[in-house]
């Protein structure tokens, strides 16, 4: 009803706005009535409540105004007519949402999927990349100019193949009106409000009848104070406490803004003044601060919550949109105001967060989903781009909530795009825009000069070049004139940008001392890279165009000689060498300016490239005369840059510092190369193919500066100055070789772009295999971040995948390593020697040619053939003849061996350059005769070039290039045989060859034979003096008999000796515990300390020694994964509930120390690590942490290692006990014994009037007197050094401090308990984790694993007699109540609700303390504790045989056929089912059977360790076979255990003593409650915990993640959902919101989630971030690399690759081990260590 009466409301005040005469000054007069009602009305905003209202008096009538009737109603109406829908998807992408794009069919890189529109699209089956938004893009589906195919998802798919256009939706005509009216008046209402300053006046229409002295005093978000600053000062202006504070903070950052006071006029201006003021002292800028109205606050309110209801009703209907659009680009009637959209955009950067946020959505689903409205949008853009960008750049917001970034939507669009390059002339505006941003870097030349740049600013203008590269994304295809006109005038403003460039930020080499500021480079180089593409991009556009081609190099070359950067200062002069005249201009790199950046240059290179490519050069004499091209002018800059790199290398500039070692290394790093070093050789080439070939090699020796050198002129014995010229001749010649041999660029020769990308992965392979994300980063990448490996990679190599650890790799097939070129001018100088050596010793391993002779290069193209003439020049011949007379002639400190390699390989190339022209053609035609010029040349002196080839085969010191060397003068007789047109004469050097390896065959048969014959007589040599030894032996008997045993005295050891051997029939019982108790031979055992290495046997009355240890509470057993930890104060630590809820586990390294030496060791980690920073983030000081010393494990303890005490039974004395001390007997005999230790301790009490001694209730011990115990053999205890007691104490205090988390506490009486817990826990783990892996029971721990095991066990059953003994007596005694009736113990739990084997190890350790006597230490002999524990196992198995049938409730019938153990079973579970209502009873004995076998397995596994490590009997042969069946194990378990192999036979043995037992267990009252559902019962065998089961895709996952909801925050801020690999528990982590209360401190939701699901311990996967986060408190954790790779067997953090991601089955299994094993601690200290934290973490936010 009240809804019905809130909707006529509306519909009548809609009816009175439409009747008046003005309707829209109407609305606003409402606005002014209601609006500061509703908002800011408290101190403290009420969202809920002014949402209701504003519901009701607000958007409601305004609704019902727009569709005159009810809204509903006309929604409806709206939807049954045309173009209701869109065929646009345009979600709006929130921060760190994960988006796709296909890699196959997207346009470009910036077109993507949102999650729900890629799952239901076809590019899911193709290579779609993912990676996390930034904010602020929407959905490209249905985009047609976006996608090349598949450009909707099944949701979007509307059939149309043509691009959108804006389809004409005709609405009514009276609700047209009206949407027209109440959009104008309500969008300029909002923009008013949006675009306020704070000496603003409202409208009359607006202002208030009365205004009230209300003011708020507003803090607005910048980034420029820390949110420290921003609360500190806070505090100190508005007088907040810290929480006010940090509330405040949070939201100002979160929204943009906050009001922090409400007040008069006058107050608020006070609480600006100061926070102003106190901001100012802590950073340069002060807050900004305004203070606003009570009413322009509510307004703007409303404001904003119009921008939603906006979205909301233009999405009902098309025609509304559009109406929408019309308006926002509209300007007011008078012409004095912009538009709405254009007054939002221009006010955008004086907005704050919250209100952009708001308008950038509007202008997503308004404006850009509309092809009309978005082009007018994209032109007011490009009107207002330059404003907007100098607004941003003075801002201090991340671009993803600036106005600018939505050119990325707007320049992406092909046709967009085109259609702004002609009208609007947006390139040319670009550039502009860049140009006047930099302009105030310009210097006196023209040139920039980035000294004393601000990086922020900096790194804003270099954003702009993001939107000319999204302009030049998509070439066109189809050119009109007046595209090319306005391209080619955008193409000369990009030149000036260019030319600002060229030559700027010169260096002179230093001389003297060293440069004392570094100079600035970093800038010129981020410029280089933002242009990288946007260079290439220009080039493509001019390519795909021939008069655009031709029309741009014109302007270039125009632009080229215009510049004025490093003119000559000398006056021409001629050089000569070999007959040649050169005329240049002096210039030396060493003396005079040089630049590196040359973009001008460069980019006239690729231009003339693509002309020769295109073939456009024939036409470039219609547009510009090619004879006044100066090719040396070209070459000029380019040159002294690869002399610059050269003289660097070369350590000649060591005093100009790393800044120009830096800058040469970006220069030919595979990020710049491609337009800097490449192009530089692309020029060399140019000029090399238009000079003369003498001229150019002697401009360049000129500018290496070693022209006087080759021309023999100059001499010099300085050390330094030869290696100096050594080192340039080497540069010189690599250059000399890239020039000629380098010709993998389209248009220098035949190649294609895949050609090139093919050889560029051959050679990065002939280094060393590699992963595929080593292998992109080191390709070069297009525009669209390409590198076409996928498209080669299967040509050339093979993909080995990776194991459960490491990469996958991809190593070169065989057949492409013939087009490895040693000296491939894309590797460092690393990557050069490193692949030589790679190559050497393949070839050495293969047995293959060593020879690295060059390979054979494609041939150049017309425009480029003539450059091989350089390797045939008089003046190449002349050098290569110097560099090897001085090799020949002169000593070592004249040349190098890579000189000379260099040289060589020249040679190579001329030689095969020249067979493949003789072969192709005939003698006579073939001018290219570098053979005979180095034959005839110099020969005359016998010093031809052929000469010193033939005298360095003979060098010694160059034995390495031998095979080079011989190779090269085949070469040379097989040329010579061809000009001479005769036959092959390299037939008599292939003779002479193949005799040379057969005499090297003899030689190396001879060699062999040798070989052997001295091993035989090695051999028969040894053997004459072991017999000469034996006789020696034999003759002087006496004298070894009468030497001492390094035993001891001869004596003892003969005993011992004798002892073993009459043991060893017995030692052959493979039983464990009882009478038939095998032999047990303690060997000695000595073990070195890892801290002194000095070598000690472990004795207990010796010095200590110690395995270092990790305590740790552990949940990997627990049966309630996720629940509570919580156990009851008055049975815990003494009874372990069956659930397992959290144990304490005991694990070690292995590594044995000292006692003394560890405690040494600990007081200097103590020391030395509170000095090391972030050190509480590896170990943890107070709770006693330390670093194994050797490897680095995690420890909080160490165990003492106690010798196994052998206990060699008397077997007819045991025997003869067995005769007496029955099952029933040993009952009484206990009871008995419990009962006068209870009389003792209480005859003070009974003295001093005290209570009276109880009945003996139902087991009647009768005449079995307090002190029979005794009688069947007690000793005095074993004794102990003092430094073991004190080390057990130390281990066992730790072990109580860590599993009660209590603090230290000796006397604690718990503490002896909580060492058999954790020697239980630790072996129920140990036994699950040999389970889970598949393992034997016994053989298979590793070597750390079985000592740790078995030094818990000792010391567990040490630890009693550090502790009080009749606490010790007390904790057996009720223990034993639990399984038989005390009369002491008034209430004692069911076997429901205690672990078994935590039961039996607590009885088995603690029974000895029943032999203590007031007056003497006594302890059971070996037979006595024998028939313990023989009769503790009996019983407590029968216990846990009746706990697994009790939970028989759901199990599967078992067919079988009865037999004796399935009637006994029956037998057995109907006088369970007789006491225990409720039991089900139509189980057959067979089914009792299976189950009983299955349930009890995994508790006689547990028993088997622990008495193989109590007593040390080894374990039958079955047991160490992994491959044994369950039944054969269970057999041989019972065998060792002594137990009977039909183990419901226990209850027949003692029938008449265990049926009471059984009356007494099942009519406990929880076991009714379990029967009942009321009690959780654990079915046995427990089941084995596993991480959760993960998806196969990755991308599923994201999807989940996509769909994840704050369960306690309604924001749609970016989350980080985490999920726990342990319960499957998705959190919300890093994130205020979702913080708990732990331990009295605030910490994340994955913290607190740790506490409870893993004891501390955390194992999560943060799915956005895709990787594993370890955690082992609420201080430590540290990241693992989750267990999705890619296809290339790669994982990928953080999504940085973006690939699709699988699960590794193998390292998902790593990762559970890792956790089962409990090493998750372990795993974290060893990552903090190796990473050392500077900036620490704080984990507990998480």
């Amino acid at each position: 009803m009240a809804e019905e009466e809130k909707l006529s409301n509306a519909l009548d005040l809609s009816k009175r706005w439409q009747e008046a005469s003005d309707s829209g000054t109407s609305i606003l007069r409402h606005l002014m009535e209601q609006v500061p009602q509703i908002y800011c009305q408290d101190a403290e905003p009420q969202p809920q409540q002014e949402e209701v209202l504003a519901q009701e008096r607000l958007l409601l009538p305004l609704e019902c105004f727009l569709f005159g009737e009810e809204p509903h109603v006309g929604v409806e109406k709206l939807q049954q007519g045309k173009g209701t829908g869109s065929q646009l998807c345009g979600r709006v992408f929130k921060e760190g949402e994960t988006v796709y794009s296909c890699r196959d069919c997207a346009i470009d890189p910036s077109c993507v999927f949102c999650m729900d529109c890629f799952q239901n699209s076809i590019h899911k089956g193709h290579r779609y990349k993912m990676h996390a938004s930034l904010g602020g893009g929407f959905c490209d589906c249905g985009d047609l100019e976006a996608w090349k195919t598949g450009p909707c998802c099944s949701q979007h798919d509307v059939g149309t193949s043509v691009p959108m256009e804006t389809e004409e939706c005709v609405l009514e005509t009276d609700l047209q009106q009206r949407a027209h009216l109440l959009f104008q008046v309500l969008l300029h209402y909002c923009t008013d409000m949006l675009v306020w300053e704070e000496n603003y006046e409202l409208s009359s229409e607006l202002q208030p009848r009365l205004k009230q002295n209300m003011y708020y005093c507003v803090l607005y978000n910048d980034e420029h104070h820390s949110y420290d600053h921003v609360i500190y000062t806070l505090q100190r202006s508005i007088n907040c406490n810290q929480n006010e504070a940090q509330t405040h903070t949070a939201l100002i950052d979160k929204e943009g803004r906050r009001a922090v006071k409400r007040g008069t006029l006058r107050t608020c201006q006070q609480a600006k003044d100061l926070i102003r003021s106190n901001s100012e002292h802590i950073s340069l800028q002060p807050l900004r601060v305004e203070i606003l109205h009570i009413a322009v606050m509510a307004h703007q309110s409303l404001a904003l919550r119009l921008g939603v209801w906006f979205q909301k009703v233009i999405g009902y209907s098309v025609g509304l949109r559009q109406v929408f659009c019309q308006v926002a680009l509209q300007p007011t009637a008078d012409g004095d105001k912009p538009s709405p959209i254009c007054r939002l955009m221009l006010h955008d950067a004086r907005l704050y967060k919250g209100a952009r946020k708001v308008i950038h959505e509007l202008i997503f689903c308004s404006l850009l989903m509309e092809t009309e409205y978005k082009r007018q949008f994209a032109i007011e853009f490009t009107k207002l781009y330059q404003q907007l960008q100098k607004d941003f750049i003075s801002d201090d917001h991340e671009r993803n909530i600036s106005i600018t970034a939505l050119s990325v939507q707007i320049f992406t669009v092909p046709t967009l795009a085109r259609q702004l390059i002609e009208d609007g002339n947006v390139i040319a505006v670009i550039i502009n825009t860049v140009m006047e941003m930099l302009r105030e870097h310009l210097d006196s030349n023209n040139r920039f000069h980035f000294q004393g740049y601000n990086s922020d600013k900096f790194f804003r203008v270099q954003v702009i070049f993001h939107d000319l590269r999204y302009i030049l994304i998509s070439k066109p295809s189809v050119w009109t004139d007046e595209l090319r006109t306005h391209f080619l005038n955008g193409f000369k403003v990009f030149l000036d940008l260019l030319k600002c460039m060229q030559g700027m930020e010169e260096v002179k080499r230093q001389f003297g001392q060293h440069i004392e500021v570094e100079p600035e480079w970093e800038a010129g180089f981020s410029t280089q890279i933002q242009l990288h593409h946007i260079l290439s991009m220009f080039q493509d556009w001019c390519s795909s165009d021939e008069m655009v081609l031709l029309m741009a190099f014109k302007e270039c070359q125009r632009a080229f000689t215009s510049c004025t950067n490093q003119p000559f200062h000398s006056e021409p002069e001629d050089a000569y060498m070999c007959k040649h005249i050169l005329s240049h201009r002096p210039y030396k790199v060493t003396q005079e300016p040089v630049s590196i950046h040359l973009p001008i240059s460069r980019l006239l290179a690729g231009l003339y490239v693509h002309l020769c490519r295109t073939g456009a050069l024939s036409r470039l004499p219609q547009y510009m005369d090619p004879e006044s091209f100066d090719f040396t002018l070209w070459a000029e800059h380019p040159l002294r840059c690869i002399v610059l790199a050269g003289q660097v290398s070369a350590e000649m500039w060591r005093r100009n510092g790393l800044s120009l070692v830096s800058q040469v290394y970006y220069y030919q790093d595979v990020k710049c190369r491609e337009e800097m070093f490449d192009k530089d050789i692309i020029i060399l080439q140019i000029t090399a193919s238009k000079m003369d070939p003498n001229h150019f090699l002697m401009l360049i020796l000129l500018r290496f500066e070693l022209f006087e050198v080759f021309n023999g002129n100059c001499s010099s014995k300085d050390q330094e100055v030869l290696r100096q010229w050594n080192k340039l001749t080497e540069e010189m010649l690599y250059l000399l070789i890239v020039i000629t041999g380098e010709r993998y660029v389209p248009g220098i020769s035949n190649v294609t772009r895949e050609d090139v990308t093919v050889r560029e992965v051959i050679h990065l392979l002939c280094i060393q295999p590699m992963a595929h994300s080593s292998l992109v980063k080191s390709l070069p990448e297009n525009e669209n971040h390409e590198t076409g490996l996928e498209t080669v990679i299967s040509k050339v190599a093979t993909f080995k995948k990776p194991g459960i650890s490491g990469h996958g790799l991809y190593e070169i097939k065989k057949e492409c390593l013939q087009e490895y070129n040693p000296f491939f001018y894309h590797y460092t100088k690393s990557q050069l020697s490193k692949a030589e050596d790679t190559q050497k010793k393949r070839r050495m391993q293969e047995g293959s040619d060593k020879v690295m002779r060059p390979p054979m290069p494609p041939p150049f193209t017309e425009p480029f053939s003539s450059v091989v003439r350089l390797l045939s020049c008089d003046v190449f011949i002349h050098m290569l003849r110097h560099i090897l007379q001085r090799a020949v002639e002169e000593s070592a400190l004249f040349w190098t061996e890579a000189m000379i390699y260099r040289t060589l390989h020249l040679i190579a190339q001329a030689l095969m350059e020249e067979n493949l022209q003789v072969e192709a053609g005939s003698v006579e035609d073939v001018t290219f005769d570098f053979s005979l010029k180095a034959r005839k040349m110099g020969s005359e002196h016998g010093k031809s070039l052929f000469h010193f080839l033939t005298k360095m085969k003979a060098m010694p010191i160059l034995e390495a290039q031998t095979d080079m060397i011989t190779w090269i003068l085949q070469m040379f007789d097989t040329l010579k045989c061809l000009h001479e047109n005769s036959s092959p004469a390299p037939s008599q050097s292939v003779e002479q060859s193949k005799q040379e390896e057969n005499t090297h065959d003899k030689e190396k048969a001879e060699r062999k034979r040798k070989a052997e014959a001295a091993k035989r007589h090695r051999q028969k040599v040894m053997a004459q003096m072991s017999a000469m030894q034996k006789n020696f032996i034999e003759t002087h008997k006496m004298l070894y008999d009468n030497m001492p045993d390094s035993g001891g005295q001869g004596n003892p050891s003969m005993e011992l000796t004798s002892a073993s051997e009459s043991s060893m029939e017995l030692s052959k019982r493979h039983v464990a515990l009882g009478p038939q108790q095998g032999v047990s031979v303690a060997e000695r055992e000595s073990l070195t300390c890892i801290l002194c290495q000095e070598e000690q046997d472990v004795m207990a009355e010796g010095p200590a020694m110690v395995l270092t240890a990790c305590v740790q509470r552990s949940t990997v057993l627990t049966q309630n994964c996720g629940g509570s930890l919580y156990t009851p104060d008055d049975h815990y630590p003494l009874f372990m509930p069956p659930e397992l809820a959290v144990g304490t586990h005991t694990g070690s390294c292995g590594h044995v120390m000292h006692a003394t030496c560890w405690q040494k060791y600990f007081e200097a980690v103590q020391n030395t690590i509170r000095n090391r920073l972030h050190a509480e983030m590896i170990i943890d000081l107070e709770n006693g942490e330390y670093l194994c010393p050797l490897c680095k494990s995690l420890c909080n303890t160490v165990i003492p290692l106690i010798p196994l005490e052998p206990a060699n039974l008397n077997y007819e004395s045991a025997q003869m006990v067995g005769q007496h001390l029955t099952f029933q007997r040993w009952i009484q005999i206990i009871l008995a014994r419990i009962k006068g230790l209870t009389v003792t301790t209480q005859e003070a009490e009974m003295s001093s009037g005290g209570s009276t001694l109880p009945e003996v209730g139902t087991f009647e011990v009768g005449q079995v007197e307090f002190r029979s115990i005794l009688s069947f053999g007690v000793r005095e205890p074993r004794k102990f050094s003092d430094s073991i007691l004190q080390m057990v104490q130390v281990c066992a205090t730790t072990i109580h401090r860590v599993g009660l988390q209590a603090p230290p506490n000796e006397q604690c009486p718990h503490v002896p308990v909580m060492s058999w817990n954790t020697c239980a826990y630790t072996i129920q783990a140990t036994e699950n984790m040999l389970q889970e892996e598949g393992k034997a029971l016994f053989g298979s721990l590793q070597n750390r694993q079985l000592a740790g095991l078995k030094a818990v066990v000792q010391f567990s059953a040490t630890q009693r007699v550090m502790s009080s003994q009749a606490a010790v007596q007390k904790h057996f005694t009720n223990m034993l109540a639990v399984l038989v009736p005390i009369p002491d113990v008034k209430e004692s739990l069911s076997i429901l609700e205690v672990d078994c084997f935590h039961l039996l190890v607590g009885l088995v350790l603690s029974v000895p303390s029943l032999y203590q006597e007031e007056s003497v230490d006594l302890q059971p002999t070996a037979i006595s504790s024998a028939y313990n524990h023989l009769h503790l196992l009996h019983l407590v198995t029968m216990a846990h045989m009746l706990q697994i049938m009790l939970s028989l409730q759901d199990s599967v019938e078992v067919e079988g056929t009865k037999g004796e153990e399935a009637e006994s079973a029956a037998f057995v579970y109907s006088t369970v089912a007789q006491y225990t209502s409720g039991l089900k009873t139509d189980i057959s004995g067979c089914s009792v059977v299976e189950s009983v076998r299955k349930g009890i397995l995994p508790f006689l596994r547990c028993v088997a360790l622990l008495f193989n490590c109590l007593t040390g009997v080894q374990p039958p042969e079955k047991l160490l076979d992994k491959a044994v069946t369950s039944e054969d194990e269970l057999e041989a378990l019972c065998c060792y255990l002594a137990l009977p192999t039909n183990l419901f036979q226990l209850f027949h043995n003692h029938l008449d003593m265990v049926e009471p037992l059984m009356k007494r267990w099942c009519e406990a009252p929880a076991i009714l409650k379990a029967l009942n559902g009321q009690l959780q019962a654990i079915r046995y065998p427990r089941k084995r915990n596993q991480l959760i089961d993960l998806p196969e895709d990755y991308s599923v996952l994201l999807n989940h993640a996509s769909h994840f909801k704050c369960p306690v925050s309604s924001d749609e801020d970016r989350k980080h959902p985490t999920l726990c690999l342990f319960c499957g528990a998705m959190l919300c982590s890093q994130s205020t919101c979702c913080q708990k209360q732990l331990d009295g401190e605030y910490v994340g939701a994955c913290t607190a989630h740790a506490a409870t699901c893993g004891a501390g311990v955390g194992l999560f996967l943060r799915v956005r971030e895709c990787e594993i986060v370890l955690m082992a408190s609420k201080t430590r954790g540290s990241t693992y690399p989750a267990p999705y790779l890619d296809d290339y067997g790669e994982t990928d953090p953080q999504l940085g690759r973006g690939n699709p991601l699988h699960l590794c089955p193998e390292r998902y299994t790593k990762l559970r081990y890792l956790w089962l094993q409990h090493c998750i601690p372990e795993e974290i200290a060893r990552s903090l260590e190796v990473l050392n934290v500077m900036f620490a973490f704080e984990w507990h936010t998480l």
